[in-house]
């Protein structure tokens, strides 16, 4: 079998305090580290999603409406699912944290800002595909799961989740 979790693929995280977000792989590690001795990945997600806006709305609204909140941290194979979607290479996902930023929690914050400028930036103008339309694969990371949209804020089961991609 193939590699098909490398770096820019979007996952759906499945377990722990991120369960149900969506995240870019940065770096895979196939073979594990010295650290994490199984195979795991590193990637930078959306832990909140920008809200709709409308023209009604004040400047400050919009402005805080249309934040970002990402997170940064190492993943195991087990715990994320691969979606079809990969970002384009424009975004340069391997940019996105490294190695040396994860090892500090000054890295770590600095990585978080990165990413969030960056996204944002994203979602407010996102790149186009080749017919000229909005990239489905930057916006897949703004829209909510399924089980999302109906306001059940539980653990998603594994069957769902397979059904949906």
């Amino acid at each position: 079998m193939g590699k098909f979790i490398k770096s820019g693929r979007v996952v759906v995280l499945l377990q722990g305090r991120f369960a149900g977000k969506k995240a870019i792989v940065v770096k895979a590690f196939d073979d594990g580290s010295k650290a994490r001795s199984f195979g795991h990945c590193l990637v930078a997600g959306v832990a909140k999603a920008p809200l709709k806006v409308n023209k009604t709305m004040s400047k400050k609204k919009i402005a805080k409406r249309t934040r970002v909140k990402p997170f940064v941290r190492y993943v195991n194979y087990n715990h994320m699912m691969p979606t079809r979607y990969q970002v384009p290479s424009e975004i340069g996902a391997q940019s996105l944290a490294t190695d040396a930023q994860m090892d500090t929690a000054d890295g770590r914050i600095e990585a978080k800002k990165f990413v969030q400028k960056l996204l944002q930036e994203k979602f407010t103008s996102p790149p186009a595909d080749k017919s000229g339309r909005p990239s489905k694969d930057v916006l897949y990371l703004r829209k909510k799961l399924a089980s999302d949209q109906t306001g059940n804020k539980h653990r998603i089961p594994l069957h769902v989740l397979a059904n949906m991609v």
